[in-house]
């Protein structure tokens, strides 16, 4: 049965830092046609802060996990700091202390993030929020391990419909946030926090995908 370990796994989540804050013009671009335009500079400013804590500790991934959630909830501001800080809380305490991840466990992670989301905010799927990048992507992980598909398998179907959830987004009218005063306005943008998580969850599964053995 393929799994990973939880040790050395730090550097999924500096590979997560690099790339949102690669994307930071990108997210706050989007941001700025419906909302307040700070997406991409808070989530670089908080990633960034979590990767240079972690540079050079050969941390394990729920160290790491544990250690992005603390700087996201206690340290950046705007809606998404608490959100995400409460989705990486959630899965480091999932894998806390196992040594290996198996399809099982990383299901259970993610299951336990999304439920610690859905704790502090009223949104459902259609709202365009980042629950429509999330929930599809971990019913399609979840969907194909009980289809008998691979652990990898597994991890490019989480992938492909992140990818999906996030586009879905661009229809949608905001019901949630400041975006939602905007009304059909709002339909034909991205949402900022679709997209974003669409990058955390194709790079927490790449590097996942990467570590099986």
């Amino acid at each position: 049965m393929q799994s990973f370990p939880n040790a050395g796994g730090g550097a999924i989540v500096e590979a997560m830092a690099a790339r949102i804050i690669e994307n930071k013009a990108y997210l706050s671009e989007i941001d700025g046609r419906i909302g307040d335009g700070d997406h991409g500079v808070n989530m670089a400013k908080g990633f960034g802060m979590a990767a240079e804590r972690l540079a050079g500790r050969d941390a394990s991934l729920a160290e790491a996990l544990a250690l992005l959630g603390e700087v996201l909830m206690g340290e950046i501001g705007g809606s998404m700091g608490p959100l995400y800080g409460m989705t990486f809380t959630e899965f480091a305490e999932g894998i806390e202390g196992q040594e290996r991840i198996d399809a099982a466990l990383f299901s259970a992670m993610l299951r336990k993030g999304l439920d610690g989301v859905r704790s502090i905010g009223s949104a459902e799927v259609g709202d365009k929020t980042l629950l429509d990048t999330f929930v599809p992507a971990v019913e399609a992980f979840d969907a194909a391990t009980a289809d008998g598909r691979s652990f990898a398998e597994a991890l490019d179907a989480l992938r492909a419909a992140a990818e999906r959830g996030r586009d879905s987004t661009i229809d949608l009218v905001a019901r949630i946030g400041r975006a939602s005063r905007l009304g059909e306005r709002s339909r034909g943008v991205l949402d900022a926090g679709a997209t974003s998580c669409a990058m955390i969850l194709d790079t927490l599964a790449e590097g996942a995908k990467a570590r099986l053995s």
